[in-house]
């Protein structure tokens, strides 16, 4: 890894495990489909964590059903394409970046799913200066993402693909029945080498903002990815990315205790099912998401805020401010239902006044 690698923000996901994928290409003797660094079995491993016979411990990059990883991959070693389906903050994102690290060694070859994705970023475009020179050519051709892995036999990864608008997204049918792409400019076309598939995710909060064709449809498998189903396993997630998150950035605050992300999350669920843990006390839900990543960004921006601003520990204060700015987006609506919670809720729970004294000043 090079220097410069060493410093991005973030870096893919390849380079950030390369170790634990090394590891488990050295242990992994089971069958692998053509072009796949790891057989099924390793990249289920790589996803859910675990020891290998050489002792080695591989960190869980998912937190949740082994199941689901396992239909998602087994899908992948098929000809069938990959849409991960869920609410925001279900890390379908985070897993289709994973899986194609660990099938393919690649997770960049991306297509950002937007309002306005165009056909050419789906399929290819042109190098204008060429074109005009020389007119149509394999020189002037601009191979998308897509195209590439195609070319290579790897994952393309397409995120939001509701955001597309319908008939760009029809682009893939083609592709991923046929898998070739047709180039009638040129009178040739792109077939894929063995090892291509693509990973879709979609957002069930766009839900009717651009439905996938029924024909789309039957391309795809589709694994849901659930929110945590229990606060325990949820704080497991928070914690875990809180720690990897504040070394990467190199926050320079304490790690915070249990107790605070297990508030905070405990927060979070009440507010995103309408009710009290305890089920005793029915609540108004806000218009925000409330998911399991905006909880870390809580609790990240809280260390911030500690260790750039108080005495290095994270106090009600700090996370005070990160709840505020992730649950009232809505500054009328939301704003009714945060202080009805802090009042008939949080105001109730003797260990949380200080939590409760620090949100009522900043509102």
């Amino acid at each position: 890894m090079n220097a410069n690698t060493q410093q991005v923000l973030r870096q893919h996901a390849e380079h950030q495990f390369a170790e634990e994928l090394e590891n488990l290409q050295k242990v992994d003797k089971r069958q692998r489909p053509a072009n796949w660094k790891l057989s099924p079995w390793a990249v289920v491993t790589y996803l859910m964590g675990g020891k290998l016979d050489n002792g080695f411990e591989v960190s869980a990059k998912y937190i949740g059903s082994p199941r689901l990883m396992e239909i998602a991959v087994s899908t992948l070693a098929t000809d069938r394409a990959l849409l991960l389906y869920g609410v925001p903050g279900t890390a379908k994102s985070w897993v289709s970046e994973h899986l194609a690290a660990a099938i393919s060694g690649d997770s960049t070859m991306l297509i950002q799913g937007t309002a306005g994705t165009s056909e050419e970023q789906l399929r290819y475009g042109w190098n204008y200066a060429q074109l005009l020179a020389h007119g149509p050519s394999e020189n002037a051709l601009v191979p998308s993402p897509l195209v590439q892995a195609m070319k290579l036999g790897k994952i393309a990864r397409v995120e939001e693909l509701t955001r597309i608008p319908a008939d760009v997204q029809d682009t893939l049918i083609t592709v991923l029945s046929e898998k070739t792409l047709p180039i009638p400019e040129l009178g040739s076309e792109v077939q894929a080498i063995r090892g291509f598939s693509v990973i879709a995710t979609a957002n069930n909060r766009d839900k009717g903002v651009n439905e996938l064709s029924s024909a789309l449809k039957r391309r795809f498998n589709t694994v849901v990815l659930p929110v945590p189903s229990s606060e325990q396993e949820e704080v497991q997630i928070v914690a875990k990315r809180v720690a990897e998150l504040g070394r990467a950035l190199e926050l320079p605050a304490e790690p915070p205790g249990l107790s605070e992300i297990r508030r905070v999350v405990q927060i979070f669920r009440e507010l995103r099912n309408g009710q009290t843990e305890d089920g005793k006390t029915r609540i108004k839900s806000p218009s925000s998401t409330l998911s399991t990543a905006e909880a870390i960004s809580v609790i990240n921006s809280g260390m911030a805020l500690a260790g750039h601003f108080g005495d290095g520990s994270l106090h009600a204060a700090d996370i005070a401010s990160g709840l505020i700015g992730a649950i009232v987006k809505d500054p009328v609506q939301d704003q009714v239902v945060w202080k009805e919670y802090l009042e008939t809720v949080v105001k109730e729970r003797p260990d949380w006044m200080e939590l409760y004294r620090a949100c009522r000043e900043q509102l």
